[in-house]
């Protein structure tokens, strides 16, 4: 399972500060412990002039490429910073010089999209068809991957990234119960950071099953997100980036926050994820 970090600012500013300098910094959740080591890659992503999304990406863990993930977090800059830790899930039982590669770690990019992903998908071959024209976009040998394309297709479709995001959980759910429904439920974590252009950030927390407490915080659920706003900033990510208390507010399995930003304040809002009732979820512990 991996780690998950976004920045919207009403400025061009850095996330060294939350990517490396802090008590809880993404590089302090790296390497908690030898068990929970991230490491299987890393990825940062932000925008350029004219609104291209750029990533650099690893295939070690940052505390072991630490020279290089310092450098990259701290030349990215820009409205919207995200960044990745990968812990691999392998649903198609890949030897692991296949399952770990550069094009398998995130954030993912496509042109002006920014994408990274907590979670697996148990199906993605039989989730693929569902891709249309973008199924020739897949590089890599990755999960999240599939889910990223199958995210942007319904996305462009829709118009909106909240309906995209139902539709996505909905496809999943179709191809699982083609499946006959086997007991391995169509997704263990849908925790996602998503964003069309360096003016908006979508953070979608959805997950199913137990997956244990928080790498640092015990306190927490794993698949628990987190953001800390102010009017010119917010951070979203996997749990909280320091240690202080009563600024960071939780998303709970089933909700969504969404910003967007303008010339002097971020725009913030909550709410649940519209999902149909008829799916066929197991619920999550609080």
């Amino acid at each position: 399972m991996c780690r998950l970090f976004a920045q919207l600012t009403t400025r061009d500013e850095p996330a060294e500060a939350w990517l490396v300098q802090s008590d809880r910094s993404l590089l302090a959740q790296s390497n908690v412990t030898t068990e929970t080591a991230q490491r299987d890659g890393w990825g940062i992503g932000w925008f350029e002039e004219r609104g291209r999304a750029r990533v650099e990406r690893g295939t070690g863990g940052a505390f072991e490429e630490v020279d290089r993930f310092t450098a990259v977090a701290r030349s990215a800059r820009g409205p919207l910073i995200f960044g990745h830790l990968r812990h691999a899930s392998n649903p198609l039982s890949l030897p692991r010089e296949q399952l770990i590669a550069v094009e398998n770690s995130q954030p993912f990019e496509a042109h002006t999209v920014l994408f990274e992903h907590n979670g697996s998908i148990p199906f993605p071959n039989e989730t693929r068809p569902l891709l249309g024209l973008h199924e020739k976009d897949v590089k890599g040998l990755n999960d999240s991957e599939v889910l990223f394309w199958l995210l942007v297709r319904n996305t462009e479709e829709i118009g909106d990234p909240l309906a995209g995001y139902v539709h996505t959980v909905e496809d999943l759910v179709r191809v699982w119960q083609g499946l006959k429904r086997p007991p391995v439920p169509p997704f263990s974590g849908l925790n996602v950071l998503f964003s069309r252009h360096p003016d908006e950030l979508w953070a979608f927390c959805l997950w199913t099953g137990d997956h244990g407490t928080g790498l640092i915080d015990p306190s927490r659920r794993y698949y628990q997100m987190t953001y800390r706003a102010a009017p010119h900033r917010v951070i979203v990510g996997s749990e909280p980036f320091d240690g202080e208390r009563g600024v960071w507010e939780s998303l709970a399995s089933g909700t969504y926050l969404s910003a967007h930003r303008s010339a002097d304040r971020i725009e913030l809002h909550t709410g649940r994820i519209p999902l149909p009732s008829a799916l066929e979820l197991e619920p999550v512990p609080a």
